[in-house]
């Protein structure tokens, strides 16, 4: 059985229909092309599939698409600004050379922006707490570190 639900997917509504197991990893892969968001581990603990949900850091590979009809969801392909541009987070990431492979990033992305939301002006503690969800097998997590704060650096210049 199929359930028809709305989900409002980096600004805006997109209808699909999904057997109730399906997860909100794979609706928003397969049945929507959004493939920025990546499936790791599928247990919840590597974070690449981390996606806002309603502004909150989520595992889209372990929530079903059903439990959240009418949800506002953003994935990395939303974070761009509204003039296409990199967001300050993803500026940063590039600058401070916070990625390699790239597998991680978009729940890093996802992640950090949700963090820095809440939290402005973060310490390291508060960053190492902050990503601590996320697994990344190839920078050794210093570099991402610096981008986060480099991200609150451009966010306060943009405020």
């Amino acid at each position: 059985m199929e359930h028809e639900i709305t989900l409002v997917v980096n600004g805006t509504a997109r209808r699909v229909r999904v057997p109730a197991r399906r997860l909100l990893s794979d609706c928003l892969r397969h049945d929507l092309g959004l493939t920025g968001t990546h499936v790791g581990c599928e247990h919840g603990v590597c974070g690449c599939c981390t996606v806002l949900l309603d502004g909150r850091p989520v595992r889209s590979c372990l929530t079903f698409a059903v439990t959240v009809d009418g949800a506002g969801i953003t994935t990395v392909e939303g974070l761009a600004g509204p003039d296409g541009g990199l967001s300050a987070v993803q500026r940063a990431f590039a600058e401070c050379h916070g990625l390699q492979c790239g597998f991680c990033t978009p729940g890093f992305l996802c992640t950090v922006t949700a963090l820095l939301r809440e939290n402005p002006v973060p310490t390291d503690d508060e960053v190492t707490e902050g990503i601590s969800g996320n697994l990344c097998r190839c920078t050794g997590y210093q570099n991402i570190v610096k981008a986060v704060h480099r991200a609150a650096e451009l966010l306060a210049e943009e405020s």
